[in-house]
């Protein structure tokens, strides 16, 4: 048995060589390119990945991960961020689980892993941070498939276990970038409200539910705990908010 590590990426020519060097050590490394514009094809391939072209006329996770999964030659398959590395002590985790099923099928057929979550270059633990699982190793033979547009989730046989081997994750690395996301993904976010017949938005909505996210991050997972990087993070998710709403209400008063 041996490890495929897929990683989604579109225009990620800052992030997606520290990715790849992190999975070197798996026997393939497959890149799914969302229809990248900069360098970031050029780059996974100096690197020695294997690159599979995704629908670049859409953002869809899930369609971009079940594509590449369909060019994962091995039996267990790992899938990574552009902005997410693999520790070395999730390596040697990864590498201790495919060696002790060499001859037998796994009693785990999924795993989630734990992310240690970096904004603004440093490590923060609260306002939900951590240990903030996400299942991405799989045993192929079991694996069903992605769904969700957005936020993806995935489908698959057996049973489900937790490591403590963490990722890292690297995300809102600046403030420029994290406008630059907000920008695009509140557009989406509102989309699928929209697409999902929302209720109409009017003003006390909008403010119950940045109220909202303001008692969920600060108040109860305790994100100040992490300084002044905490405020701001938990200030610009209620931004957020504030913009996906806005958006939706815009979406509705078109209609």
């Amino acid at each position: 048995m041996k490890l495929s590590v897929i990683i989604i990426a579109r225009n990620e020519e800052d992030m997606i060589e520290g990715a790849v060097k992190s999975a070197s050590f798996a026997e393939e490394v497959i890149v799914a390119d969302g229809g990248s514009t900069d360098r970031t094809v050029e780059i996974a391939k100096s690197l020695g990945a294997k690159i599979v072209k995704t629908d670049q006329k859409d953002i869809n996770f899930a369609q971009w991960r079940n594509k590449a999964i369909e060019h994962a030659h091995h039996d267990w398959v790992l899938y990574l961020d552009s902005d997410e590395r693999i520790t070395e002590d999730l390596k040697l985790k990864l590498l201790s689980i495919i060696t002790s099923h060499k001859n037998q099928a796994p009693k785990y057929s999924s795993f989630a892993l734990p992310r240690e979550n970096y904004y603004l270059g440093k490590r923060v633990k609260h306002g939900g941070s951590w240990p903030d699982y996400v299942v991405r190793l799989f045993y192929k033979p079991d694996f069903i498939k992605w769904e969700g547009k957005l936020h993806e989730q995935p489908k698959f046989k057996g049973n489900l276990d937790h490591l403590k081997a963490p990722l890292e994750h690297h995300n809102h690395r600046d403030l420029t970038s994290m406008l630059k996301k907000s920008i695009k993904w509140t557009k989406s976010e509102a989309r699928l409200l929209y697409d999902a017949n929302h209720p109409p938005v009017v003003w006390w909505r909008i403010l119950r539910m940045m109220v909202s996210k303001f008692w969920e991050r600060i108040v109860k997972q305790s994100a100040w705990k992490d300084g002044t990087v905490g405020w701001i993070n938990s200030i610009f998710e209620i931004f957020n908010t504030f913009i996906i709403y806005s958006r939706l209400w815009e979406l509705q008063k078109k209609r």
